[in-house]
């Protein structure tokens, strides 16, 4: 496969500039559209005419021209025809699910998920007819084994969310598409990281809330596809977003636009702290999880995926035995070293630290959560890249060495 840079793919994507010549798109917030001739219109609502046709717009539930030019920048830096912005990236997730779905559907995915994904698989999808089967996404075996007739999709994150394994995404392409199903990919722990349309992916999802937008002050998501998936999901009468109506706001789409060209930048950053950090809690015995160490059974794996220069990731985890010890060490980073704060999201120029069993994989049955190898102890960390790194490291050595994560 070529070579793909990512940032190169931003750079080189068509600049969009405002309307009276600003450096930065104009911020368009009308909630409609007018038309020149009355015959535009109803050639709209046919899809015979729209930004890509004509650059006609209706209505910004429909296409928004702010919003879409976010849409073609993460489109490019996916690999992507088009991309269409959403409000959450849990609007992303189910409304791709409920476009390629439906009754009688079944879809095959991993176990390690965030728990709102786990909890629209498990619960809220089987009330439409939809089942879903979730295994160990890294024994192939077992992805193969699940598949049926009726599989639609294979669902997975690239790096999962908590327990960090990685996933084989070209085998898993090969897997979806000799079935004729699928390969969703949220891609949310790796942008630039990873690149999963050019490793067999046929849809991939970010939420924007965390590395993309990276000042957790909006809420965004986006899908990533081919430019007829994004158009039957904009569909006046069968789109799912369209129909669903999880728009993404203008102005939260203007912010992230401004915030884009610095993203490979903040990766690079977010990752070579994380790095820097999991070594030195490794070199100290602490039971530290991160894709980029030697003990991490799938570092060779995200080696041969990733794309260079953006390393493993800008989240690790410390497996604390219980409940108890990571609460322990929890309170001790925010309240006593000031290392980071305790919150759920990620990618914040801050640290953010939290337990996942009772927080963001909190919808997940306690059962479930040992099945998939989720330990009480498990606390998750997205690390930022505020203060100095030398700092970071004398505070978090210091922390797990006074509740005996250390040799």
């Amino acid at each position: 496969m070529e070579s793909f840079n990512p940032e190169e793919a931003l750079r080189m994507a068509k600049r969009e500039f405002g309307e009276h010549g600003g450096v930065a798109p104009s911020l368009s917030r009308s909630s409609t559209f007018t038309v020149l001739e009355p015959r535009t219109m109803p050639e709209i609502f046919e899809g015979l005419k729209g930004p890509e046709k004509g650059g006609c717009y209706l209505y910004s539930r429909h296409f928004n021209p702010t919003v879409n030019v976010l849409a073609r920048y993460l489109a490019a830096m996916e690999d992507t025809e088009f991309s269409l912005c959403t409000a959450s990236g849990m609007a992303a997730i189910s409304c791709a699910l409920l476009q390629i779905c439906k009754a009688g559907d079944h879809i095959v995915a991993s176990d390690t998920v965030y728990g709102g994904t786990h909890a629209l698989l498990e619960s809220l999808l089987p009330q439409m007819g939809i089942r879903t089967t979730f295994v160990d996404i890294v024994d192939s075996a077992a992805v193969a084994a699940a598949m049926e007739k009726q599989t639609r999709l294979i669902y997975t994150e690239g790096i999962g969310n908590p327990t960090l394994k990685v996933a084989d995404l070209p085998s898993l392409s090969t897997l979806a598409h000799d079935a004729g199903a699928w390969l969703v990919v949220d891609n949310t722990f790796s942008p630039l990281v990873l690149t999963p349309a050019r490793l067999g992916a046929d849809v991939v999802i970010h939420s924007l809330t965390k590395f993309i937008n990276g000042a957790s002050d909006l809420l965004g998501g986006v899908i990533c596809a081919d430019r007829d998936f994004i158009y039957r999901l904009m569909d006046l009468h069968t789109g799912r977003a369209m129909l669903l109506g999880p728009s993404m706001d203008p102005r939260a789409a203007f912010d992230v636009i401004q915030r884009i060209p610095h993203l490979p930048l903040r990766m690079q950053e977010h990752g070579r702290r994380a790095a820097a950090i999991a070594a030195a809690l490794d070199d100290l015995g602490t039971p530290v999880i991160y894709p980029g160490l030697p003990s991490h059974p799938q570092q060779a794996l995200l080696g041969s995926m990733a794309n260079e220069g953006y390393g493993a990731g800008g989240i690790l985890a410390i497996d604390c035995g219980t409940r108890q010890a990571a609460e322990q060490l929890l309170s001790i980073l925010q309240n006593r070293e000031a290392f980071g704060l305790i919150a759920v999201s990620l990618g914040y120029f801050d640290t953010l630290m939290s337990h996942s069993g009772s927080s963001t994989a909190s919808e997940i049955a306690p059962e479930d959560q040992q099945r998939m190898g989720l330990s009480q102890g498990l606390v998750r960390m997205s690390i930022g890249y505020t203060g100095s790194l030398e700092q970071r490291i004398e505070q978090i050595t210091r922390a797990v060495k006074e509740i005996g994560l250390s040799r």
